[in-house]
């Protein structure tokens, strides 16, 4: 397992669901001259998602390479063949993520934007419209999804095209030779250039040589934190180690804020639930984000330390899909992302132990069972789940 590369000398901005992510995103490829790399989970059929397809296309006819992967599940069948077709006769290069679960469980759930080796974009933002639900029926939503993505600029986007080349590879019919030959020029790391503003690394996790990077990152600055932890998650159901660390940060006096998006499935509120009371006696703050769908998958440590990126705090991101988070080491970067935190936090709704007495025993049993139910299914496909 490997520790975050940090690269200094990068500007790296927080954008703040679709309004700030998509603007900046389509300005950046209707820019672009040379090659663009677009990875996404979800490609949804709708207004927004057609502005990035008719963008990319665009960018295809004026002569710059663009190379598309969508998630072969996360898309849809339906829509993920069409856009084959439509990106096949303007040129776009495009290829799915394990159709049909070939290469077993895993999925992509990466959302990485590369374009012309200067500019980068990473996070949690699918393409699709911010206003409705992810899935059938595609119901509106109260208020805008939540969510966030960071555009990079400086050394640390190599990295990220270099990562992403290398999944595009993967997507395709590699030969076992050519699979070896990236394993091992992808096993070289960046060098650390300094100790300036703004450091920042690339951390993902798949199932060969990041199996755990991700978590790592979240476990050692979560236990070198002093004086705070912010974290915001959509699904909240770590393994034992995880929840062990904030319980014990909490217990050392750290400020231990968790803010958990609940309403979209059930049977993940009942397992975050079933959590509840571990967290709360070890002093854990926990409040349920009921506004509108909470897609954020975000945390700041202290002063300095922040991530965002497209890892939940489930089994299912941390031992299972492919994911991808920036790091950022940066005060002021992180003074911001804290900020919009706190105010998820004050929108959000504060669970105490007082509520978890006034449940009745059926659903404190149901809460359980959820969570054994859960851990079973999960121990079949997530190596190292507890």
């Amino acid at each position: 397992m490997r520790s975050v590369t940090y690269v200094a000398n990068n500007d790296v901005t927080l954008l703040e669901s679709g309004s700030s992510y998509f603007p900046a995103l389509l300005a950046a490829i209707d820019a672009a001259g040379i090659e663009i790399l677009y990875e996404t989970y979800i490609y949804a059929e709708d207004e927004q998602a057609r502005a990035v397809t008719d963008a990319l296309v665009r960018a295809a006819k004026r002569g710059v390479k663009v190379r598309v992967l969508a998630d072969w599940f996360g898309t849809g069948n339906r829509i993920a063949r069409a856009l084959g077709e439509e990106f096949a006769q303007a040129c776009v290069h495009y290829r799915m993520f394990n159709p049909w679960f070939r290469r077993g469980t895993a999925r992509s759930h990466r959302k990485i934007a590369v374009i012309d080796r200067e500019t980068a974009f990473v996070g949690g933002i699918n393409t699709n419209d911010d206003h409705l639900h992810d899935y059938a029926p595609h119901a509106p939503l109260p208020a805008p999804r939540w969510d966030f993505a960071v555009r990079v600029r400086g050394p640390l986007v190599e990295e990220i095209l270099r990562e992403s080349q290398g999944q595009w590879l993967r997507a395709g019919h590699l030969p076992i030779v050519g699979r070896i030959n990236l394993f091992r020029e992808l096993r070289k790391q960046p060098p650390t250039q300094g100790d300036r503003p703004m450091r920042a690394g690339f951390v993902v996790r798949d199932n060969l040589r990041n199996r755990r990077t991700i978590q790592r990152a979240y476990l050692q600055a979560i236990g070198q934190a002093k004086r705070r932890v912010l974290m915001a998650t959509p699904y909240f159901a770590p393994g034992r180690k995880f929840r062990e660390a904030l319980c014990r940060a909490a217990r050392r006096g750290v400020d231990v804020q968790l803010l958990i998006g609940v309403g979209e499935f059930r049977m993940q509120d009942a397992v975050a639930s079933s959590f509840y009371p571990q967290l709360l006696a070890a002093g854990v703050h926990i409040v349920e984000y009921r506004k509108t769908q909470l897609h954020a998958k975000v945390a700041v440590v202290d002063d300095d330390w922040a991530t965002v990126g497209s890892s939940n705090c489930d089994a299912l991101s941390l031992f299972v899909n492919q994911e991808a988070n920036v790091v950022v080491r940066d005060a002021g970067f992180a003074a911001t992302l804290a900020g919009r935190i706190e105010r998820g936090i004050a929108d959000g709704v504060t669970v105490c132990m007082d509520d978890l007495r006034k449940l009745g025993w059926v659903r404190r049993y149901g809460h359980e069972m959820a969570y054994l139910l859960y851990k079973m299914t999960m121990r079949v496909f997530a190596i190292g789940y507890a």
